[in-house]
């Protein structure tokens, strides 16, 4: 190899290291929000080893009908506030977490292998959910959670990422890189952050096995998401039938939808439904 193609060999490395350590690590950590504190400071509140950090773990209620809500990517367990107010006046008991590089826990990144070590923890100490909440990364750790046995009553799924491929290839176009570039951040997934997984792209995905996944499903998501295109709730929502119902909301975006109160009454009605819950697929403008 000549000096000229070896140095590119080197910065295409350099260059791919930088875009995957990007990729990996959450750009900052946010703090709660002023409206959210009052709530967050009533939880009980515990921590969780998974993979060498502490996650952090929110409870209230007395244990009875657990509901877990589960935070996406740059994300925390306090932006389900409003959300966890409200199921606690329903008689519900949430369970929300801080993953590792988010909230209050430890560390700089999460994994989805970490995601699911915490929600099937917190399935053995509180058996079946009533319902499990979750919003874009989470929604997608929920689904796999699912098809590795851990058992709720109903889904919402919030601004959901359909797969790890999605987001990918939504981090390569939004900064406009080039397909090698995209492939590279592909194989670092593959060698370094998952490296025992024989296929990854097929089992962290939303729709792997989902007819085996029975309980009625919400699906939120808001049209003028730019994080993730509402077309992916729509392809969801139609992948699961007549289980799904779709709600289509306007101008929340990706993370203001949490706490709206129109996705937080739908969140309600949602879980104190009865078994007739499977209704006919349906798109609400929310106002």
């Amino acid at each position: 190899m000549d000096p000229a193609t070896a140095a590119a060999d080197v910065a295409l490395s350099d260059r791919g290291e930088q875009l995957f350590d990007l990729f990996r690590r959450p750009q900052g950590r946010s703090r709660p929000r002023p409206d959210e504190r009052s709530v967050m400071e009533r939880a009980r509140t515990s921590e969780l080893t998974v993979n060498g950090e502490v996650a952090v773990v929110h409870r209230w209620g007395d244990g009875e009908r657990p509901v877990l809500l589960i935070h996406g990517w740059e994300s925390r367990a306090s932006r389900y506030a409003k959300a966890v107010d409200r199921l606690l006046e329903l008689g519900f008991s949430p369970v929300v977490f801080d993953a590792p590089g988010h909230g209050e826990a430890t560390g700089e990144t999460a994994t989805m292998l970490d995601y699911l070590d915490i929600i099937t923890e917190l399935h053995r100490v509180h058996g079946e959910f009533e319902a499990i909440v979750a919003h874009s990364f989470g929604a997608t750790a929920t689904f796999v959670a699912l098809q590795e046995g851990v058992r709720a009553r109903r889904v919402v799924a919030i601004s959901a990422v359909p797969d790890f491929a999605y987001l990918v290839d939504a981090f390569t176009v939004g900064l406009n890189l080039e397909p090698h570039l995209d492939a590279e951040v592909r194989g670092r997934l593959e060698r370094q952050v998952y490296p025992g997984e024989a296929d990854m792209w097929s089992r962290f995905s939303v729709f792997r096995g989902s007819g085996n996944v029975t309980v009625p499903l919400l699906v939120i998501h808001d049209e003028d998401d730019t994080m993730v295109d509402v077309g992916q709730g729509r392809r969801i929502a139609e992948a699961f039938g007549d289980r799904a119902r779709l709600v289509v909301t306007r101008r929340l975006g990706h993370q203001r939808i949490l706490g709206a109160p129109q996705v937080v009454q739908e969140i309600a009605d949602f879980v104190t439904a009865g078994e007739g819950v499977r209704e006919r697929k349906a798109e609400v403008a929310a106002r």
